[in-house]
């Protein structure tokens, strides 16, 4: 660090001169007020430039090579007041500034409709700025459908302040999440804090795929994982998808205010599908990807189930799961419709 960093770092503002600088113009003053600029050594050629900057050193016309002193006290009073138009000079930018930037921040924060009813947007940092863009827009009303598990702490940290604002200016939001976001601890405090603002949460236990919908004029979905997205403008799709959609799954789906407790609907639903899967092969890593939990969760949930049904073994828990999942099916499978699911069809 230099001596004029250092002093800026202490006092808070940078000083006129360093004191490197200050040395070299006293050297200056000592030679009878002049300087040979051949004669500078190398950690003085820094102080030499900062001093022909200020203008406290000038060249000698009359021998090149030559630098001579310029009186202090004369300098100041004409930088002073150059610096001082300069500083009104900024003070007017900086006042008029958000006025003459207006139109530009409008189009900056309103979606680009070029596109027509349907636009896609390719690339994740294209769409993630186009969904800030939107969020920025003055927001009233937002749904969202947020498939997969628990998002990373650290973005879960880094959306805190922007979705509490949000939700500050009086906002009406809702948000959909998958079951397994109840077993993370990071999401809990998140979806905490923001309930306690307003922020309606729910959890649902079933597939879904992922759907945003801003004031009702704007909806985004995925066409083909995350580089490719559908912003859709169409009034008509926006309403079928908020009312059809988004709307069925929230009725669906379980209020989640960050508790720990975790509802036994959730709990039976999970181990269910962790019943399934072993059934099928499928390892503990895969499983506990696919929903969205640890593996220590998972190996929580899997021994408890065998404690549960008296087992020691996973080979035996498998079995008495087949033997009671084939007694289900019998007992359940019967060609009947079930009166619970039958508005739900075509």
């Amino acid at each position: 660090m230099s001596d004029r960093e250092h002093l800026v770092n202490h006092h808070g503002r940078s000083p006129i001169l360093s004191p490197g600088a200050r040395t070299l113009y006293l050297k200056a003053l000592a030679g009878e007020g002049r300087l040979v600029r051949a004669a500078c050594t190398q950690e003085e050629n820094e102080a030499l430039q900062e001093l022909l900057a200020i203008g406290l050193l000038i060249s000698d016309n009359d021998e090149p090579g030559s630098l001579f002193a310029v009186d202090p006290e004369k300098l100041a009073a004409s930088l002073s007041l150059t610096w001082q138009r300069q500083a009104l000079d900024l003070l007017a930018r900086a006042v008029s500034i958000p006025g003459e930037l207006t139109d530009l921040a409008e189009a900056f924060h309103t979606p680009d409709q070029s596109g027509g009813p349907i636009e896609y947007v390719q690339g994740r940092a294209l769409i993630n700025q186009r969904l800030q863009q939107a969020m920025a827009s003055g927001m009233t009303e937002g749904l969202a459908m947020q498939p997969g598990g628990p998002r990373p702490s650290e973005m879960l940290t880094s959306f805190l302040k922007r979705d509490l604002d949000i939700i500050r200016t009086g906002a009406s939001m809702r948000s959909i999440y998958n079951a397994s976001t109840r077993y993370h601890q990071p999401t809990r405090d998140y979806v905490a804090t923001l309930a306690k603002e307003g922020w309606q949460f729910r959890t649902l236990d079933e597939p879904y795929t992922r759907l945003l919908i801003f004031d009702r004029r704007l909806a985004v979905i995925p066409v083909a994982g995350d580089n490719l997205a559908a912003f859709i403008h169409d009034a008509a799709v926006i309403n079928y998808l908020a009312e059809e959609v988004f709307e069925r799954n929230w009725s669906r789906a379980l209020d989640f205010e960050g508790d720990r407790t975790v509802p036994q609907q959730v709990v039976s639903q999970l181990r269910h599908t962790v019943i399934d899967l072993l059934l099928a092969g499928t390892n503990h890593r895969v499983i506990a990807r696919r929903l969205g939990i640890s593996e220590r969760t998972l190996a929580r949930h899997i021994a408890e189930m065998r404690e549960e049904y008296n087992v020691d073994s996973l080979f035996q828990l498998g079995y008495v799961l087949g033997n009671a999942s084939r007694t289900e099916r019998g007992t359940t499978d019967t060609g009947a419709l079930d009166p619970s699911v039958a508005d739900e069809l075509p």
